[in-house]
């Protein structure tokens, strides 16, 4: 029996362009900028 199936688990990041903590379901491996949903949707607007 699954008791976790279908749930992420979240992982705790400063955004990278606002510096407001948030979550993402993935490990950053440091490599790239995080950023918090907001700040990830308004650089990936497309026009």
């Amino acid at each position: 029996m699954r008791d976790n199936y279908g749930e992420k688990e979240m992982h705790k990041i400063t955004c990278a362009e606002c510096g407001q903590e948030s979550e993402v379901p993935f490990k950053p491996d440091g490599s790239r900028p995080v950023y918090c949903r907001e700040c990830y949707s308004k650089k990936n607007k497309r026009y």
